[in-house]
Parts: C-alpha cells; structure tokens; sequence
C-alpha cells in the first residue's frame, strides 16, 4: 500500500516541478503570471499523459517565449490574449475563443488589455518532461 502512495507523492511532486518549470523568465517589472495545475491524468498512449493547467496573465503582462515539449490546446475564460506564435502573424483569441500550440513552436501570449486573460491549457506531453521550456 505504501508504493502507491509514495508514487503519487512523486508525481505530484514532478508536477509540482514542472509547473514551476512553465514559469519563464521575464523582465522585473512584468505582473507575475500565474499557473495552477488542475488535472493530470495518465493517457493510453504508454509513457503520456494529459495536464491541464488554469492560466492567467494580469493586464501588461505577458509569457515569456517559449516552447512545449508536447501539444496544447488552450481555452480563453476571460479578457482577450495576443498569441505570438512562429511563422505565422500574430492573432488575438477572446473569451470563448481557442487555439491550438504544436509541439516545439516557439510562442508567447500578451495581455495588451486592462484587466487578467484567464485560460485553461490542456497539455499532452511525455511523463517527465517539463511543461515549458525558456526560448531565445
């Protein structure tokens, strides 16, 4: 009975890490944006899984470049975000919208507005592997 516990202490740990590990590097005077792991659940596909992540970004601030090892698929709730997104101009997605982010592709989402875009992600990656990773 103990096994099982303590695998679910290091996975919860693992995503513990890897939320933290979502967090890219931003100028100081950039709001913070906040991340909170929702669901992470195993997939059938061996050695996948499924996360998903509630995301919000105050007014004036903004991601960070960065890439995924994985697929997300993402949800905007609230406000309206700029996606910056590799090789393709820049969109905007508002409340109701979604979108769709390719393993690799370096992108950024920007809140240009006055109040928090809040969003939902849905992350299908490797176990293991961190959710997000700083690009140049």
């Amino acid at each position: 009975m103990k096994k099982p516990m303590i695998k679910a202490a290091c996975v919860f740990g693992l995503l513990a890490v890897s939320a933290a590990a979502i967090t890219v590097p931003a100028t100081a005077q950039q709001p913070t944006v906040q991340r909170k792991v929702l669901l992470t659940q195993d997939l059938t596909i061996p050695g996948y899984q499924a996360v998903m992540v509630a995301v919000e970004i105050p007014a004036g601030g903004r991601e960070g470049r960065h890439t995924h090892p994985g697929a997300v698929a993402v949800y905007v709730t609230d406000g309206t975000l700029a996606l910056d997104y590799e090789g393709r101009p820049t969109a905007t997605y508002k409340a109701g919208d979604t979108f769709f982010v390719e393993a690799g592709k370096i992108h950024e989402g920007i809140n240009n507005g006055g109040s928090a875009v809040k969003a939902i992600a849905t992350f299908v990656v490797e176990k293991g592997k961190p959710l997000a990773s700083p690009a140049p």
